[in-house]
């Protein structure tokens, strides 16, 4: 199971939000790039990265940053949030992050995602499906679609891709376990590789993942509250 060290970026620092409130946001760094070369020190192998106000806004707000964080490690990153069109994409691949996720356009325009995939190929595009109450929820978590996380991870294996990134909302940041049984399902059911985001607060709660066979799980707030140690959880699940 492949773990994911992440890194929220709001206005230049490292940050976490509880169940995606931005007014509840927790900052860790003024310094993101340094966490980023604490968690590749540790033996993560993978980072996962988020640009918050690129997501809230609809464009990449943290440049300098990314491109800072890219630069320092050198392990690969994945980077969501506020990226809406192909030119995000070839510019974000351009600064050598490894993968993009895409959220809101892969919502709302399915067909988008299918050209990404075309263009760039599916190992360099994945989508973040962000659940409340089995709804999509889009534009940085403040609305909710109209449409259930299964029509939605139907549309994207339509379109080609491999790569999901599920997020239940309602756990984020609240250190209270993931939903085990709706990762397993969507997994199951789609044959996705299944990146779990959301609620991990443990060491059982990493076992619970890896006995259901989960691909891979991103790991937040467990990290910067000290409830996890990275090095022991990669030794043990990776």
């Amino acid at each position: 199971m492949q773990l994911y060290p992440a890194i929220d970026l709001k206005e230049g620092r490292c940050v976490r939000l509880s169940q995606g409130r931005f007014d509840e946001a927790t900052i860790y760094s003024d310094t993101p790039f340094q966490v980023a070369a604490l968690w590749e020190e540790k033996g993560a192998t993978y980072l996962h990265l988020v640009d918050l106000d690129g997501a809230a806004a609809g464009r990449r707000a943290n440049g300098p940053c990314i491109r800072q964080i890219v630069g320092r490690v050198h392990i690969p990153v994945q980077l969501g949030g506020g990226i809406r069109s192909l030119g995000d994409i070839e510019e974000a691949l351009s600064l050598g992050v490894s993968r993009v996720i895409l959220g809101t356009r892969a919502a709302e325009e399915p067909e988008f995602v299918r050209e990404a995939v075309e263009r760039f190929g599916a190992g360099h595009i994945a989508v973040g499906i962000d659940a409340k109450d089995g709804m999509v929820a889009v534009r940085g978590w403040e609305k909710l679609s109209q449409m259930t996380v299964r029509d939605l991870a139907q549309r994207m294996l339509d379109a080609g891709v491999q790569t999901v990134i599920y997020t239940d909302i309602s756990r984020d940041g609240m250190l209270c376990g993931p939903n085990v049984e709706a990762v397993r399902q969507l997994q199951e059911e789609t044959g996705f590789a299944v990146i779990a985001s959301g609620g991990v607060s443990s060491m059982e709660d990493l076992q619970a993942l890896y006995k259901a066979g989960i691909q891979g799980a991103i790991i937040g707030k467990a990290l910067y509250e000290r409830r996890l140690d990275l090095a022991q959880a990669i030794a043990q699940f990776q």
